[in-house]
C-alpha cells in the first residue's frame, strides 16, 4: 500500500483506483447510473418523435442512433455514443433537406444534445462513482442545466432563422446546422 491509500502494483505505479465497494469484497459495476440512461432515453425518444413527425425518413436515422445510443449506455462504450451522436446528427440534417419546418428540428436537436451529454455523463459517472453511488442529484443537475443551455440557445437560432431566412430554404438549412453548431459548442 502507498502513503495515499492506492495499491502500488510490482512496476511501482499507484492504482487509487479500487474496483471494491468500501472493503467489502463486492465488485463496483462500473456501468452509468440508471437514471442517466433512463433520462438519455427519455430524450432520445423525444429527438426521434420530434424528426420523425417533420421528416420520417431523417427521424428513421434519429431512432437508429438513439438505439446506438441505449447499446453504447448498456455497454459502456463511450465510441458507441459518438457514432450515436453522428447518426443523430445525419438524421436531422437529412430531415432539414428534405424540407421539415425548422420548429421540430430544433426541438430534436436539443433533445439529442440532451440525450447524448446525459449518457455521456452517466458514463463518467459510473467510472467514477460506480451505478449505485447516489449520483441522482447530480444527473438531474447536469440534464436540467443543459436543458436551460438547449431553450436558451434554440430561443437565439430561431431568432435568428425567423429574422434572416426570408423563405430561402438553402438560408434555413444554413441556418439550422450553424445553429446546431452552436449548440453543441454550449454543451462543451
Amino acid at each position: 500500500m502507498s502513503a495515499a491509500g492506492g495499491s502500488e502494483s510490482e512496476d511501482g505505479v499507484v492504482n487509487d483506483r479500487t474496483d471494491e465497494t468500501q472493503g467489502t469484497g463486492e465488485a463496483r459495476d462500473d456501468r452509468p447510473p440508471l437514471l442517466a440512461v433512463v433520462v438519455g432515453l427519455l430524450a432520445g425518444l423525444v429527438a426521434f418523435l420530434a424528426t420523425f413527425l417533420a421528416a420520417p425518413i431523417g427521424g428513421a436515422l434519429v431512432g437508429l442512433g438513439v438505439l446506438v445510443l441505449w447499446i453504447g449506455a448498456m455497454f459502456a462504450a463511450p465510441r458507441l455514443l459518438t457514432w450515436a451522436a453522428a447518426l443523430g446528427v445525419a438524421g436531422l440534417a437529412l430531415a432539414g433537406y428534405l424540407g421539415a419546418a425548422p420548429e421540430p428540428l430544433l426541438v430534436a436537436a436539443v433533445a439529442l444534445a440532451l440525450a447524448w451529454d446525459s449518457t455521456d455523463h452517466g458514463l463518467s459517472l459510473g467510472e467514477h462513482v460506480g451505478r449505485d453511488g447516489g449520483a441522482s442529484r447530480s444527473v438531474l443537475v447536469h440534464a436540467g442545466t443543459n436543458l436551460l443551455v438547449g431553450i436558451g440557445s434554440v430561443a437565439v437560432v430561431y431568432g435568428t432563422y425567423a429574422v434572416a431566412a426570408g423563405g430561402q430554404p438553402v438560408a434555413a438549412l444554413t441556418l439550422l446546422l450553424f445553429g446546431a453548431v452552436v449548440l453543441i459548442s454550449f454543451f462543451r
